[in-house]
């Protein structure tokens, strides 16, 4: 495929979102529709993997709560998505941190630790 046409056409429809990398903690504020009601939910967590490229990029974000490990895959430049917040960055060395998948409490938390990019 001509990938200069591809730029052309999704130039539309990306969005102005920040540099989002892998070890950073996040806040994503997502519109949900709930009868004829709309509100923002936030979710919070580690950027375990970012997958795709220009408009289809997908950002895989977990975080623990009450104890069950919840993921969720994130489109980059959504318009169900309001805005992005980068909270903490940590330095890794990894593209994908599946690892995190079995790392609970403070395992998780010492293997974050160290100076950001």
């Amino acid at each position: 495929m001509n990938t200069e046409l591809l730029n052309k056409v999704e130039k539309d429809y990306l969005k102005d979102v920040p540099n989002i990398k892998v070890g950073q903690t996040v806040t994503v504020h997502t519109y949900i529709i709930e009868g004829g009601k709309t509100r923002v939910q936030l979710f919070e967590g580690l950027v375990i993997a970012i997958k795709g490229t220009g408009a289809g990029k997908m950002i895989t974000v977990r975080k623990h709560s009450h104890g069950v490990g919840v993921e969720r895959i994130f489109p980059l430049h959504s318009p169900n998505i309001k805005k992005w917040e980068i909270v903490k960055e940590e330095k890794v060395r990894r593209s994908k941190l599946y690892y995190m998948r079995e790392r609970v409490g403070k395992a998780a938390a010492r293997l974050r630790k160290g100076k950001a990019q």
